[in-house]
């Protein structure tokens, strides 16, 4: 079993910045592949980021070049660094880990993106 745990959203004006930070407990980290979704209300929940146990990235469309995301397996922690936000980033956003036969979610942060 594992547990992620998310942190670090809140409220930020257009194209400010917010780091999110995802810790794995309970099992081994370094062989899932890691995510970032979000969900807007009335909406899909969307994927955001993807980086696998090597380092290997995607990114949607919408978040490309502005936001980034990275892992240290040795802290069983993925970051994603969301700079130039808009207004349209605003959603609750989840940790995903990912491994045949596995899928975990973290309780999800909200991210809010207003003047």
């Amino acid at each position: 079993q594992v547990t992620l745990v998310e942190s670090g959203g809140g409220l930020v004006q257009p194209g400010g910045s917010l780091r999110l930070s995802c810790t794995a407990s309970g099992s081994i980290f370094s062989v899932y592949i890691m995510g970032w979704y979000r969900q807007a209300p009335g909406q899909q929940r969307e994927l955001v980021a993807t980086i696998a146990s090597r380092g290997f990235t995607n990114y949607a469309d919408s978040v490309k070049g502005r936001f980034t995301i990275s892992r240290d397996n040795a802290k069983n922690t993925v970051y994603l660094q969301m700079n130039s936000l808009k207004p349209e980033d605003t959603a609750v956003y989840y940790c995903n880990s990912r491994f045949p036969g596995h899928d975990y979610w973290g309780q999800g942060t909200q991210v809010t993106v207003s003047s």
